[in-house]
């Protein structure tokens, strides 16, 4: 078969300028050999140009991570420093509250990589969500060791008012739900409730958490997913619930928020779509 040579020539130059990136469509609906290879050679430098965006891209989305890291360690790290200086002086007394904030640090500093990793995967897709039917009363008892601690000091109570089974990772989601449930106990008062109610309906299963507190204001909410921007508790990061929404996207679902106010407390609803 004769084969023109201006058309091996336009795919060897098709070919070369697919390493700036640029790609053009060579593909033609002609039959034979040449129609083929043109289509196949398409096909591949196409899958390698999508291939190399992603690596960009999940390379960026871990120097952005790397960056954050580096900055919100510099504070505790700093203040450790001054604390082991100062230690050298100091009595007993002041060696003990010293060593007790330092380990206190320590544990901050070990959640905040922990979660900074744990979307830094999720966002670069790095992460397999291995997802199964589970009953929203496991991923409760899941959290509840994490919680325990919390609702004993503020004497509040984790309540489920309902159960069905919701298709997740059921690690993962626990995970995501825990830092929910953290969020509600610090928005609602000594002796509140915080509610975890669930359902489904054709478009997606959902979970609810409300808290007991007076209603979040709409200002906030643009800030609430965020790293770093919003936290209302002077020891966090404002990390825990930008986890727990990459988390849930992760999945296919989001995050919808009822703000409550006029009595009621504001509601987080996980929704995921089926």
């Amino acid at each position: 078969m004769w084969i023109d040579r201006k058309e091996i020539e336009n795919l060897s130059e098709f070919i070369k300028e697919s390493d700036d990136g640029a790609i053009r469509d060579i593909r033609d609906n002609k039959e034979g050999p040449l129609s083929i290879l043109k289509n196949d050679v398409y096909m591949l430098v196409e899958s390698k140009n999508e291939q190399l965006k992603n690596a960009y891209m999940q390379r960026d989305v871990l120097a952005d991570y790397m960056s954050d890291i580096s900055h919100q360690l510099k504070t505790p790290i700093t203040s450790m420093e001054m604390m082991l200086d100062l230690m050298e002086d100091a009595s007993p007394e002041k060696k003990e509250e010293f060593t007790r904030n330092i380990k206190f640090t320590l544990h901050k500093m070990e959640w905040l990589l922990g979660a900074l990793l744990k979307m830094a995967k999720i966002d670069a897709d790095a992460v397999t969500f291995n997802k199964k039917s589970v009953m929203v009363s496991e991923l409760v008892e899941e959290v509840r060791p994490s919680v325990d601690v919390l609702l004993d000091i503020n004497d509040q109570k984790l309540e489920q008012v309902n159960d069905v089974s919701v298709t997740c990772d059921k690690r993962w989601m626990a995970e995501a739900l825990m830092n929910i449930v953290k969020n509600a106990i610090e928005h609602s008062p000594e002796g509140g409730v915080i509610t975890i109610d669930c359902g489904d309906n054709p478009l997606y299963e959902w979970i609810s958490i409300k808290d007991s507190g007076s209603g979040m204001e709409r200002k906030s909410y643009s800030a609430l997913f965020k790293r770093f921007e919003y936290s209302t508790n002077e020891n966090g990061f404002g990390i825990g619930m930008p986890l727990a929404l990459t988390i849930v996207k992760g999945q296919g679902g989001d995050i919808d928020v009822d703000f409550g106010g006029n009595g009621q407390g504001a509601t987080f609803i996980i929704k995921l779509y089926k």
